[in-house]
């Protein structure tokens, strides 16, 4: 069960890392707002609340199809494959150096939503495609490779723990750096935690690969 909880925790945190539209809006929020060092807490909550319903989503939609050993054996696989080609986009990025998290955030493009941070963690979630599809594919994979279901409460509840860990540990920091004055971050450093994650997702792919085939589910 740690090991669930421990692997949940470090793929979020590795795709938490990227920038992206909750970072933006995170680093937004934290800059403009009066409580702004609350407000990586507060988004970070919005956006674990649409998560757990959305992995509840999953497993009710996905019920039957857990049942036939073909579809669990190609999510495992596609959902190890896609983890691969994140982590190496990630270093391809970063080779390119398009890995800059952008401080300077123009009103201007934020004047879709600017509402409180609980609804933007949900906002800027849900409207991100990449979100969508790394739940549909790469989440989904996990959760057949951990078996984790229905039948096993506590591997949900630490499968969704661990991932809301991991984005809390980049979110809320980052928040607090952002608020009480920070305006840049280490570039070299974060390139190199960037590497690191992408590496680690690219290993981590392999490993949900390899074990979806050497040891199937048992249905």
């Amino acid at each position: 069960m740690i090991e669930i909880l421990t692997i949940s925790f470090l793929v979020a945190l590795t795709g938490a890392l990227s920038p992206g539209p909750v970072l933006t809006f995170t680093i937004y929020k934290s800059l403009e707002s009066k409580k702004g060092y609350l407000a990586g807490l507060l988004i970070i909550l919005g956006h674990a609340v649409l998560e757990f319903n959305l992995i509840i989503i999953l497993l009710l939609g996905a019920s039957l199809l857990f049942q036939n050993l073909i579809f669990l054996i190609i999510m495992g696989i596609v959902g190890g494959g896609c983890l691969i080609t994140f982590g190496s986009l990630t270093i391809k990025n970063v080779i390119k150096k398009q890995y800059m998290v952008n401080f300077d955030i123009d009103n201007q493009n934020m004047k879709n939503f600017k509402g409180n941070s609980f609804l933007g963690g949900i906002f800027y979630s849900i409207t991100n495609p990449y979100w969508t599809f790394w739940w549909a594919v790469i989440g989904l994979g996990m959760m057949i490779n951990f078996n984790i279901g229905f039948h096993n409460p506590l591997g949900i509840l630490l499968f969704f723990l661990g991932h809301e860990l991991g984005d809390f540990v980049w979110y809320v920091p980052i928040s607090l750096f952002v608020f009480f004055g920070g305006r840049s971050l280490n570039q070299k450093i974060y390139k190199y935690v960037l590497i690191g994650s992408g590496a680690f997702m690219i290993i981590f792919g392999v490993y949900l690969t390899l074990n979806i085939l050497i040891f199937p589910p048992i249905i």
